[in-house]
């Protein structure tokens, strides 16, 4: 029997119930107790939609209040003692961690939080001391969810983070030396009680993720893993639970040599095959004499329906090989990266709505591949009729293809990629033109996103108020915008964005070739989440999207306006892209809509504009090589030919999160944005050093406060991090803004940070100009 497998499940809930109940526990609203009951809830339900879907191998230890990787570093007490030093509760330690606390006379920012692999789901990065010890939790999550989920009749298969990937992918404390890895042997000890206490639990298999496998590994990760499989493997059976390694996001044919211990020792093997379907023979070829291939045929990443006849013919091809009591049907990764449920969807056309597949579909999904392989396909007919028949239909279908968009792209020039001329000759007429300060402060976009804006908004959605009605609401909250901004002295202003729902989400609804939901909504980090558009076929802009707003907030301001707009690859990252057409292909579409915008801003009497690419370094390929220069060759190219339709005087600025850019600052030079503003108040200001080394010649933006916490910074504490920034940046390269827009915070820390923010930047104007 062909057994199947879900490596992970969503946790916000039907309709985002643990955002709201987290939410609600933040503002004292909800008690601790009514917390932790409605995580109980919740996971009880997401087990049995699983059950129910026929799954047999069902993930526990998959859910968590903020992060998963968080839990570990609670769980194994690698807790700073800025944190653990005040004697918090458990939960509350936990929340301070991930997102900051500034109550009760604490005052402590939250670690540092990156994307995970190449997703837009956010991790808390595990921090390091040189002195670090490792101790379990006396009450493991692990073990206390596998036991809830026992005691209800199920069976679960407990997620662990593998050790090295846990070390991998954390860091050194500030002002600390120690290599996380070198903390591997204090480390493997915590793991071993972990699940030896498991297997007293009655756990007979636990998936460990070692998702760093897919990475090009230094030698001393690689040198890790022999032995610190040989000390876990060693535990398995009479004291531990069988281990299934799990890997996912790409291909381990290159890291084999370093996990041949763990290949012939551990149960059973994961690798994602919907990325690499083509590593199946060489993953087979190094398994075990016994070992269980779990073969990843479901996408976790993506929401298009299965095509079961290509995932059938795939895991029929391993059977062939292994038999099919050596062969488990999985998603390719956890579906923590994919909505709910499609049920949710009411006003979904129903042409596109059988394209799809949610996590609850998708757990279905894999039950039927299984079925099929192991009672053969007569026995899930229906199934499989019903799953080709919509694989036909979206493959004939009118609306995935425009002859005009691709009769456009045909016709881009080369000359349409450039500027007119270099930057110093721009530099030189925006001077003329903006007449800026030494070190101009501004904001990265958004301002707070009140509950009277999410009132109003939704009131004109469902045709409470007229068009009019709510032009008039968008225009007040534009003006307030500029007046808060006159009160704190900013020098280039934002309108705010308070008509727009989300930076993509707002930009997709005014292009043709989306769709969009109602409640799929995904986690991207702790409550916060995103519901990302989908691309079903060609993109166009069939009028401009942002003008209107931008030149009535232009009309009533006393200073610069910028214009914010998302940038190609920001709105294919972020969206769920087709998977029937290479991703450069739509990337190009989406630029050529949103030249004609930046065009039409600049018409209209914009003159700072700013293209935001946070997703940049997300879509980067996981390994160096040929994959990942293409992919920086069409991402690049996408971004200057919607940018360079301007003006020499029009200074084009652009957003980047994550200040991890090293290993491909060529490309970030190569974008050739007048302004770049970049994640950085988490980060150690020594990754700006790369700006020296490249001699980069333009402006920049590090970010000097992060935006992720309630917490208001004292004005000493950015004062501090400007002197760290002024080490490796020229006095008239520097911006000085947020983070990161300011559209999940509160008005009164917004008001109170910026204000602390203005005031740093001025004590260094007043101070290099005298200089």
């Amino acid at each position: 029997m062909v057994q199947s497998a879900v490596l992970g499940f969503p946790r916000m809930g039907k309709l985002r119930d643990l955002k709201k109940a987290t939410e609600a526990y933040w503002g004292d609203k909800l008690s601790k107790e009514d917390l932790l009951a409605e995580g109980k809830r919740l996971r009880l339900e997401h087990w049995k939609i699983q059950k129910d879907a026929g799954v047999d191998i069902i993930p526990s230890n998959d859910f968590a209040y903020y992060d998963h990787v968080l839990d570990h570093i609670q769980m194994f007490n690698a807790i700073p003692e800025r944190y653990s030093k005040h004697k918090l509760s458990t939960l509350d330690e936990y929340f301070a961690m991930g997102r900051g606390r500034q109550k009760d006379g604490i005052d402590v920012p939250s670690l540092e939080m990156v994307k995970w692999f190449d997703s837009n789901y956010h991790y808390v990065k595990p921090t390091f001391q040189d002195d670090q010890t490792f101790k379990l939790s006396d009450d493991p999550k692990p073990v206390r969810h596998f036991l809830e989920a026992k005691d209800a009749g199920i069976v679960t298969r407990p997620v662990l983070l593998g050790p090295v990937s846990f070390l991998h992918l954390g860091k050194a404390d500030r002002n600390q030396t120690v290599d996380p890895i070198s903390l591997l042997d204090k480390l493997l000890p915590v793991y071993e009680q972990l699940l030896q206490e498991l297997k007293k639990a009655g756990a007979e298999t636990v998936q460990i993720d070692e998702p760093v496998l897919v990475f090009d590994l230094p030698s001393k990760i690689r040198n890790a893993f022999k032995p610190a499989y040989e000390k876990l493997c060693a535990v398995q059976g009479s004291s531990g639970p069988q281990l299934v390694l799990a890997t996912y996001f790409g291909d381990v044919v290159h890291n084999f040599d370093i996990i041949d211990s763990a290949l012939t020792n551990t149960y059973a093997f994961h690798v994602d095959l919907v990325r690499h379907p083509e590593q199946l023979d060489k993953v087979v070829e190094h398994l075990g004499s016994k070992q269980i291939l779990s073969a990843g045929v479901v996408d976790g990443r993506n929401i298009w329906k299965n095509n079961m006849k290509k995932s059938v013919e795939l895991v029929e091809s391993a059977i062939q090989k292994l038999g099919k009591e050596r062969v488990i049907v999985a998603t390719s990764s956890s579906l923590l990266h994919t909505p709910h449920t499609l049920d949710n969807e009411k006003n979904l056309d129903s042409e596109v709505k059988e394209w799809f597949a949610f996590a609850t579909e998708k757990a279905s999904e894999v039950a039927v591949i299984a079925k099929a392989v192991t009672d053969g396909p007569a026995s899930v007919k229906s199934e499989l009729e019903a799953n080709a028949k919509g694989m036909n239909n979206r493959a004939t279908s009118k609306r995935t293809n425009n002859p005009e968009v691709k009769k456009r792209v045909d016709g881009v020039s080369k000359d349409m990629y450039e500027r007119k001329s270099a930057f110093p000759s721009r530099y030189e007429q925006q001077k003329d033109h903006l007449k800026l300060p030494l070190f101009p402060t501004t904001t990265i976009g958004s301002f707070p996103q009140t509950k009277d804006i999410r009132i109003q908004r939704n009131r004109f959605t469902k045709g409470e108020i007229t068009a009019e009605e709510y032009e008039k609401f968008i225009e007040k909250e534009i003006r307030d915008c500029i007046a808060i901004q006159d009160e704190l002295q900013l020098d280039v202003y934002v309108h705010g964005e308070p008509e727009r729902n989300d930076m993509v989400q707002y930009f997709g609804e005014r292009m043709d070739g989306y769709v969009f939901t109602t409640h799929a909504w995904v986690q991207s980090y702790g409550s916060r989440c995103v519901r990302p558009p989908i691309v079903v076929g060609d993109i166009s802009r069939p009028a401009p999207m942002t003008v209107k707003e931008s030149q009535y907030a232009a009309s009533v301001s006393k200073k610069p306006m910028k214009g914010m707009l998302t940038g190609p690859i920001t709105c294919l990252r972020w969206s769920f892209p087709r998977d029937d057409v290479h991703q450069s292909v739509q990337a190009m579409q989406l630029a050529l809509a949103l030249r004609d915008e930046v065009v039409d801003l600049e018409a209209a009497g914009i003159y700072v504009i700013q293209v935001d690419e946070p997703a940049l370094r997300e879509g980067l390929p996981l390994r160096s090589g040929k994959e990942r220069e293409n992919y920086l060759s069409w991402a690049v190219d996408s971004f200057k030919l919607s940018t360079a339709g301007v003006k020499d005087s029009t200074q084009i600025h652009s957003h980047f999160c994550y200040s991890e850019f090293q290993d491909f600052f060529h490309a970030i030079a190569a974008l050739d944005a007048d302004v770049l503003s970049i994640e950085n108040s988490k980060s150690d200001a020594k990754l700006l050093k790369v700006f020296i080394d490249e001699a980069y010649p333009r402006h920049i933006g590090p970010g000097v406060y992060d935006i992720h916490s309630p917490r208001v910074p004292p004005e000493e504490e950015i004062k501090t991090r400007i002197e760290e920034m002024l080490q490796y940046l020229k006095p008239d390269q520097l911006w000085i803004n947020p983070d990161c827009g300011l559209k999940t915070r509160q008005w009164k820390e917004t008001k109170a940070a910026l204000s602390n923010m203005v005031a740093a930047a001025q004590f260094f104007r007043s101070k290099y100009s005298k200089a």
